[in-house]
């Protein structure tokens, strides 16, 4: 069965009409602040919205969205994310403050995988409008481009379940409504509920608009972009303890939120396995580092507790925001934060990395193996939220376990050959696959990957696509079963 390339080249047509009209809305800070980035966004908004219109001329109407299978999906999802990224790229270069298209495309991929990986040394040059489109890159990416495709778009609803299935994050597929378009649209609705929360409790700790609604939108997309070349830590204490209230809740499986928020079933909290052992593992880590900060160091105990819980909550929701330089707390500590760079946090968040779920069940299925060994003949499935766990999403797991690892050796080995020391070679590759942004070595802290050679910065491109997207959804369309008939 061969490929329907003129469905996929129609999605890729709407999705550029999207970005079209979403690029220019930064134009109003542009205009309020006397900016000089009005004719980039404009310009790149209408070049968005003419090949859009091209390629849906080209492709006709009357396509049926039905016919949209897995393999189309697979297709679609990863084209759409790069092409989102080269266009997403040409406000920066025509306005000339990142003109290198390799440098524009690395940043603009790591806005849309919400990485935070930045090579700009100094942002607060940046005009409003462009820091504006920034931190929406990572409000757009944190949800997902397709997800929010399927929610404003109904003729795409029929056959988007595959595409959902293809962006969305985790092993299994949460579904809050019969149908994929109303799932998209309750998430979303999710998603903005406490984007306006955050921006409005920003706002209460002196923040101006602008800059509580970008920190807002690079927030709960847990991105890590500011408009700040301090980060979080040009901020008063108080709008940093909010910003960490809700890096914690932008790691949370946004189905839950929907039924607790916007449902008032707030008992879905307590009732999911992955949101307990997720918060067990944030107060534990929280625990030990700012106990650490504190005997090692002549800071306060507030400042100990903050600094150490600000970092903590960062890193494991891959947000990348910082505080302070967490690589000059304890050196075991240093060991503390590259293992958070591989945990992420719950599966349907706007996170990266490797999942709590599938630590869970990763480590309930090792436990389980001595009680097998004890008694061979007993069918002892593995549990979670109370119901046996397939075998097949076992195997997913542990496929992608596996698969995640080897990536990130090769990567590693990658960046090394490049001159990288040993630390920020494993760091940047950790960093960027599990889209976290700043990692340890020389993008570690306030560092950032502007001294990275070009050829890495592709390379690490593209183990953030692969991180944002889970493996299977890229690496399935270089298979030879693939493209087989």
């Amino acid at each position: 069965m061969t490929i329907n390339i003129r469905l996929i080249a129609h999605l890729q047509g709407l999705l550029l009409l999207i970005m079209g009209l979403i690029i220019p809305l930064g134009i109003p800070f542009s205009l309020y602040h006397g900016g000089n980035d009005i004719f980039s966004l404009l310009s790149s908004g209408l070049i968005s919205i003419m090949i859009g219109l091209g390629i849906l001329l080209i492709c006709g109407p009357s396509l049926d969205y039905k016919e949209l299978r897995k393999r189309e999906s697979y297709l679609s999802v990863t084209l759409s994310w790069v092409l989102i990224s080269v266009i997403g790229s040409l406000p920066f270069m025509i306005h000339g403050s990142i003109p290198s298209f390799t440098d524009a495309f690395f940043e603009t991929v790591s806005g849309f995988t919400t990485t935070g990986a930045s090579v700009l040394t100094d942002v607060e040059v940046l005009p409003h409008g462009l820091l504006f489109w920034r931190s929406m890159t990572h409000w757009l990416g944190g949800m997902g481009v397709i997800v929010f495709s399927l929610a404003i778009l109904p003729l795409l609803g029929v056959g988007g379940s595959e595409l959902f299935t293809a962006e969305i994050t985790g092993p299994t597929k949460d579904k809050v409504h019969p149908q994929v378009a109303g799932t998209a649209k309750r998430l979303w609705a999710a998603y903005v509920f406490l984007t306006v929360l955050h921006t409005l409790a920003l706002l209460l700790c002196d923040m101006n608009l602008f800059d509580a609604l970008c920190h807002a939108m690079s927030t709960m997309g847990t991105g890590g972009f500011s408009t700040r070349n301090a980060s979080m830590a040009a901020f008063s204490p108080a709008a940093q303890y909010v910003v960490m209230v809700f890096m914690f809740l932008a790691g949370v499986n946004f189905s839950l939120h929907y039924h607790a928020l916007i449902k008032g079933r707030f008992s879905a909290y307590s009732r999911d396995e992955e949101f307990k052992f997720y918060a067990f593992v944030v107060f534990v880590n929280i625990l030990f580092v700012s106990t650490t900060v504190l005997l090692f160091s002549n800071l306060s105990v507030e400042r100990s507790f903050r600094d150490g819980a600000f970092q903590v909550i960062s890193i494991i929701t891959s947000t990348g925001y910082v505080t302070a330089d967490y690589e000059s707390f304890a050196p075991f500590t240093r060991f503390v934060f590259f293992v958070l760079l591989f945990t992420g946090a719950c599966a349907g968040s706007t996170t990266g990395a490797i999942k709590m779920v599938r630590l869970l069940i990763l480590s309930k299925n090792g436990l389980l193996e001595f009680r097998k060994m004890l008694h061979p003949r007993a069918v002892i499935p593995v549990r979670y939220n109370q119901r046996a766990v397939p075998q097949q999403v076992l195997h997913n797991i542990l496929a992608f376990f596996v698969l995640y690892i080897v990536i990130f050796l090769n990567g590693s080995l990658l960046m090394s050959l490049m001159g990288l020391d040993f630390a920020s070679a494993m760091g940047s590759v950790a960093a960027t696959l599990g889209s976290m942004g700043p990692g340890i070595g020389v993008v570690g802290g306030f560092n950032n990957y502007a001294l990275i050679p070009d050829v890495g910065k592709w390379v690490l491109s593209v183990l953030m696509l692969l991180g944002r997207l889970e493996l299977f959804t890229i690496l399935i369309i270089f298979s030879p079963s693939y493209w087989k008939a």
